[in-house]
């Protein structure tokens, strides 16, 4: 099969783009930059970057043409909205064009369910309509009445690897500048994954895509651990010991702010339907680990 990754370059994108490849997928990376170091690290994984600017759709219009599927892995921060919604014209002029049916995995987020004060949250639950990413949902039944064959993801809390974009590479951060802060409700509790389980799963889904038209995944893992417990353990992996400062959501700005509650999540639909489940059990058995990832994958400041 013949895809299209969004975002090949990022966090969840670089892992997902490897994980296709070497499922044995033809795998096409959007970069904004072919020529950089993130985009030279796909080829290194049998990924072919493809330049292009996913807010200008005709600098990648064109690497959709004998594309099988897309797998749409970024958030336009700039016009979240309107970018997404540019992508599922550009995939129905494409199919008009050519008659050919590009199966899109289309990613959003457990965020966007917002406050809903239930205590486990699955593919049905309804999400609260004023939370700050409601937007996404939104998104979701606009893709569904395209008539697009599509399957929508929703990731837990991402963490492993590089945590370009985790909240576990916030905490190492601030953690080595010996400021740690938590923001929020100190006893909410988040579902987490990790970044190559859920790349395991956009496998899954693409191994019979035809089989999950129309469905909706929510991928994580079983535990139920606070955050603040999970950013305590990596504080200390990065070698902290400063008491973590507690500070509102508000102060943390608004993806604080959008995550400021319970997010737990069930995967069971993914258990059954994809054969689905996580290798990896959770970060506090390997915070040690993921902070040396993490720190790795930092840029090495050469003397000038």
């Amino acid at each position: 099969m013949k895809i299209f990754v969004t975002g090949a370059t990022g966090y969840a994108g670089s892992r997902v783009s490897a994980a296709l490849s070497r499922a044995g997928h033809r795998v096409l990376g959007l970069a904004l930059d072919a020529s950089s170091e993130a985009a030279q690290a796909l080829s290194r994984s049998e990924v072919t970057p493809v330049q292009g600017d996913f807010s200008r759709p005709e600098t990648w219009r064109g690497h959709l043409d004998g594309v099988d599927a897309v797998v749409h892995l970024l958030l336009d921060m700039g016009d979240p909205l309107g970018s997404d919604q540019r992508l599922f014209a550009e995939l129905t002029a494409a199919q008009e064009r050519d008659g050919r049916r590009r199966h899109l995995v289309y990613t959003t987020g457990i965020s966007s369910y917002g406050r809903t004060g239930l205590p486990l949250m699955d593919e049905n639950t309804p999400g609260n309509p004023d939370g700050p990413l409601a937007f996404r949902f939104q998104l979701e039944k606009e893709l569904a009445a395209t008539g697009l064959s599509h399957t929508i993801v929703r990731p837990g809390f991402m963490y492993g690897g590089a945590a370009t974009t985790s909240m576990t590479g916030q905490w190492f951060a601030a953690a080595e500048a010996g400021k740690p802060v938590f923001h929020g409700d100190t006893d909410k509790r988040w579902s987490w994954v990790h970044v190559d389980d859920l790349a395991r799963a956009y496998v899954r889904i693409l191994d019979n895509p035809a089989a999950v038209d129309g469905e909706t995944f929510v991928i994580a893992d079983d535990q139920r651990l606070r955050a603040l417990d999970l950013q305590t353990s990596a504080v200390r992996a990065a070698g902290c010991t400063a008491e973590i400062s507690l500070e509102t959501a508000e102060a943390g700005g608004m993806m604080q702010m959008a995550a400021d509650q319970d997010e737990l999540v069930s995967s069971a639909k993914a258990r059954r339907l994809l054969g689905w489940t996580p290798h990896h059990a959770s970060f506090t058995d390997g915070a040690d680990i993921h902070y040396r990832a993490w720190k790795a994958a930092q840029p090495v400041e050469r003397p000038v």
